[in-house]
């Protein structure tokens, strides 16, 4: 089994350290399905102060993140792995991720197109954005919604956490994957209960499971679940 690598080069790279060591990705971890590396920008400057972003060219308000330490940061990434830095032409199983307002729709066919690989490398933007010209290396450009975020951090949690589930082993039962919403495209999961069968909301008001989910008749609870998909 080989672990699938994800690097995030953030500002603040421990903003997000509570939600990795939890539940899913803490035992994915454990078991060396995946490896999550935080990668701190300030590592890599040269500066007493450590300074990562400067004032935009041409004005403006608000602070953008310099290239050279996310430059340096993403080498070291590619010379430290098994991957190596990208050559033109050459096919790889890294693939450098930036997040940005401006980057493809993050959907559930992304994901599964993205756990084919190897080794994602996250680059998170802050304050105003990052310089531009790390589009020189820079794969892929991915948003996950349109509204704006302080960072790119949590759209790496996103990413790392609907690419995981996806991963053989993960969850246990690849099935999983399979009838969740979203495994097929507009498609939304149908509705789930459990015990009790009956629950008193309040002393005239009760909730049941439908009877279908009672019945233990497969092909019919089956049908019923089709048609109470929502589409």
């Amino acid at each position: 089994m080989k672990t699938k690598e994800f690097h995030i080069i953030s500002a603040f790279p421990k903003i997000l350290d509570s939600y990795y060591n939890e539940s899913i990705l803490k035992r994915a971890q454990k078991d060396k399905y995946i490896k999550i590396v935080n990668h701190n920008l300030r590592d890599f400057t040269n500066d007493k102060r450590k300074t990562i972003d400067d004032t935009p060219y041409g004005g403006g308000v608000g602070m953008v993140l310099m290239i050279e330490p996310i430059y340096k940061a993403w080498k070291s990434i590619k010379q430290s792995s098994s991957f190596g830095l990208r050559m033109p032409g050459k096919k790889t199983k890294s693939l450098t991720i930036l997040l940005t307002p401006v980057g493809k729709a993050f959907k559930q066919q992304v994901a599964r197109d993205l756990s084919d690989y190897d080794q994602l490398i996250f680059i998170c933007g802050h304050y105003e954005g990052v310089d531009a010209r790390v589009n020189n290396f820079v794969d892929l450009k991915l948003s996950i919604g349109d509204y704006v975020l302080t960072g790119g951090e949590l759209g790496a949690a996103v990413i790392i956490d609907a690419v995981t589930r996806l991963v053989h082993g993960v969850l246990g039962n690849d099935q999983s994957t399979e009838d969740e919403s979203h495994s097929k495209e507009g498609v939304l999961e149908y509705p789930q209960y459990t015990k009790p069968e009956t629950f008193k909301a309040r002393l005239t008001k009760k909730w049941s499971v439908p009877d279908i989910l009672l019945s233990g008749h497969h092909a019919k609870i089956n049908d019923w679940r089709e048609n109470n998909r929502e589409k």
